[in-house]
């Protein structure tokens, strides 16, 4: 292999805390980073040369991308037609533009999983509130917005005819219902020269309102089947994908053991951030690996972890102050991480906490006096 030369720039499209995570593990490899954002107070403001701008404008993509060298993003609401025509003009996109295109929207994700033959839950297009009433024998199901749909929002359940009302006016999907045991998450990578690296899976818990992953729990407690099934799928995904980059494959584990894919990310991903202490290789690591053309490293646990997202508390908005922190970091394994937002409201992810105990109980334990302990209110 060549002699590594660290002196080009890594255009990140979107300044949020997975932006400031990737600048956080580049800095190892002194790496440098440019980054583009809408906020001028994101959390990647200050960390980069720092570039205000929207993303989804063409113009302001061209110019951004024109004095970088490779480009990559974590945020998928971007705008393609800009990132291919720097793709044509020589630059070094990754996760490349059709990949991204085709993540964007929920129903073209779906329809590529149904063509793979990539096992997904039962689905059928729709274009408008009247197209999901028309289909009652479908419930109960999750109605999705194909675009826009991020973070829990664009998911509308739809349990029984009455609901037909909540259902979005907009294309989408209406996906069957599927009674699960676990949400359960593999992250794999995959670089230009074709090799693929997986993580172990995670068990999600999520918000029962904002519809958030609260926390989750590495490694996810499944039967050596069903983990080897779970790791065989998302490797056949981003293989199919012929993507390069971190995609992170979140799924249901059924009640008689079938595991079907949900969504994919096209990223680093809110269900990796305990691979920064929890594995050999950090998710972040592992995709400026990926897109440098650098070896995979080891996701190799270190010791079982558990992750807990600090979102703003009901009914606090304004300055961020953070309840409970001293207490938190007086217990043994933990590790707080704060992504520099200034002000908080309710469900925003303000930051997340890493615990690893080589105790199973022990971890869970922690992980509940994390969540109850550490409030983030204004």
């Amino acid at each position: 292999m060549a002699a590594f030369n660290p002196d080009f720039t890594i255009g990140v499209l979107g300044g949020g805390q997975l932006g400031r995570m990737l600048i956080q593990a580049g800095i190892n490899l002194d790496l440098n980073f440019r980054v583009l954002d809408p906020d001028p107070q994101a959390p990647c403001a200050g960390l980069s040369r720092f570039t205000v701008g929207k993303l989804t404008d063409y113009q302001a993509v061209m110019d951004f991308g024109k004095d970088c060298d490779i480009l990559t993003i974590e945020i998928e609401n971007v705008n393609i037609r800009a990132l291919a025509d720097l793709e044509k003009a020589g630059k070094k996109v990754f996760p490349q533009p059709a990949v991204i295109e085709l993540i964007q929207d929920k129903r073209v994700q779906k329809q590529f999983f149904a063509d793979n033959q990539i096992p997904t839950a039962p689905f059928v297009l729709v274009n408008s509130r009247e197209d999901v009433a028309g289909h009652p024998d479908f419930l109960p199901a999750v109605n999705k917005l194909g675009k826009e749909g991020y973070d829990g929002r664009g998911v509308q359940v739809i349990k029984t005819r009455a609901d037909f009302s909540k259902a979005f006016d907009a294309p989408g999907l209406l996906e069957k219902w599927i009674p699960f045991q676990k949400e359960i998450a593999v992250i794999v990578s995959r670089n230009a020269g074709g090799e693929v690296s997986a993580y172990p899976a995670v068990e999600m818990v999520f918000h029962p309102e904002a519809n958030l992953v609260e926390y989750l729990f590495s490694p996810a407690q499944l039967a050596e089947s069903i983990a080897s099934e779970a790791e065989a799928i998302a490797r056949k995904v981003i293989a199919r994908l012929d993507m390069v980059g971190l995609l992170a494959v979140e799924m249901f584990v059924t009640h008689n053991g079938e595991v079907l894919v949900n969504e994919v990310a096209p990223r680093p991903h809110n269900s990796g951030h305990q691979t920064i202490e929890g594995n050999v290789t950090s998710q972040y690591e592992q995709h400026l690996r990926a897109i440098l053309g650098l070896p995979a490293g080891s996701t190799q646990l270190t010791a079982p972890s558990a992750m807990v997202n600090l979102l703003g508390e009901e009914g606090y908005a304004g300055n961020a102050r953070y309840e409970g922190l001293g207490e938190v970091l007086k217990t043994a394994g933990v590790h707080v991480h704060l992504y520099g937002k200034k002000t908080t409201k309710p469900f925003r992810k303000m930051g997340h906490v890493t615990i690893v105990d080589a105790d199973l109980n022990s971890l869970k334990k922690k992980a509940n006096f994390v969540k109850e302990t550490l409030k983030v209110k204004a």
